[in-house]
């Protein structure tokens, strides 16, 4: 089997390394069947796509939405060769799942505006299938409903031109959808459990998620949830294009 792709972003070792773990464990994959590159420590290196099965991007501390001046030079720097990277996947129609801020540098690529309109808490939410959700093969013996953990600052504010909505949810109605027939982007946390989520809200205490006075109670909103259906969209992408 040719490899998969993962392409991460976060500085921290201890989210890098969970986020990794979650997409090996979830995706039934071993190490050397997921290809890591942490794009804020090393540039992109060449990418011929016919080695790999299919792309993966994961979520972010950076923010997409803020003005460029205000971003660091790693940013600009990843969010440059991202750009380039995904103007060859669309081209091609070749497999990608962005997750998170995956989602949003996909819409990003296709024109729609990333903003601050549909942010949504650290917590669980209920994404609804859409008609083309519940017929799309990758979301195959879904349920029409189900839970899943969210948590951002920003989102996709319109869906892009040609693209497909597949999951809305009640503050967030682009939840889920797929560009051409094989490129998908979810806002929920697909990769999340809740010891992987916990860790995170750790981590993240203090980067304006949440007032760190109420870190207790935040772990408590997302405790004691069955988050086992988003999971399968990990192993799901993995059955369908590994190649």
């Amino acid at each position: 089997m040719k490899p998969f792709l993962l392409l991460g972003t976060r500085p921290e070792d201890a989210a890098a390394d969970a986020e990794y773990e979650a997409f090996l464990r979830y995706g039934g994959l071993a190490e050397h069947q997921l290809v890591r590159v942490r794009l804020e420590s090393v540039p992109l290196p060449e990418i011929t796509l016919d080695d790999f099965s299919g792309v993966i991007l994961g979520g972010s501390p950076f923010t997409s939405s803020i003005p460029t001046a205000h971003k660091s030079d790693t940013q600009r720097r990843v969010e440059h060769e991202l750009a380039g990277l995904l103007e060859r996947l669309v081209a091609a129609d070749f497999p990608f799942l962005g997750a998170c801020y995956g989602v949003g540098t996909l819409a990003r690529q296709l024109g729609a505006a990333v903003d601050h309109t549909h942010a949504e808490p650290i917590g669980p939410i209920t994404v609804e299938l859409t008609e083309d959700g519940t017929a799309d093969p990758l979301l195959a013996g879904f349920p029409s409903s189900f839970t899943a953990y969210v948590g951002h600052k920003e989102a996709v504010a319109k869906l892009p031109p040609g693209a497909v909505l597949l999951g809305r949810g009640a503050a967030c109605p682009v939840q889920m959808f797929r560009v051409g027939t094989h490129l998908y982007g979810t806002q929920f946390h697909p990769e999340l459990d809740e010891p992987g989520i916990v860790e995170r809200i750790a981590i993240y205490r203090d980067a304006g998620y949440f007032d760190p006075t109420e870190q207790a109670e935040v772990e408590a909103r997302v405790r004691g949830v069955d988050v086992s259906v988003p999971q399968r969209l990990i192993a799901a992408f993995v059955a369908r294009y590994a190649r």
